[in-house]
């Protein structure tokens, strides 16, 4: 397995775990139709960028343990393909080693 795969996938995975912990408040505080600001999960670590959606969207989102969500021009193409687009972001899941890694680490 590469380097760049092993990153990627870990990086993805600890910035879902946050967005998982906002995603569980604003169903607290907002409720489940109201979006919320989940962090980009791309591959880029010094990535800050904001995506606004709703708690069922990002809980459809990460259906697959191997699914993230990212803004449109975040995808890495080497280790994920794009399963979902719409408006403010898109659905990636990681393939091959990257898809291994993302799953053992949900």
């Amino acid at each position: 397995m590469s380097e760049r795969e092993k990153r990627v996938a870990t990086n993805e995975a600890l910035v879902r775990d946050v967005n998982e912990r906002l995603e569980s408040r604003a169903q607290v505080i907002v409720g489940e139709d109201a979006p919320f600001a989940a962090v980009c999960e791309c591959a880029d670590p010094e990535c800050t960028d904001r995506i606004a959606l709703t708690p069922i969207e990002y809980e459809d989102a990460h259906g697959d343990e191997r699914q993230f969500i990212v803004v449109p021009a975040h995808v890495a193409e080497d280790v994920e393909d794009v399963v979902q687009r719409n408006e403010t972001f898109f659905v990636v899941r990681k393939r091959g080693l990257a898809g291994e890694i993302a799953a053992e680490l949900d």
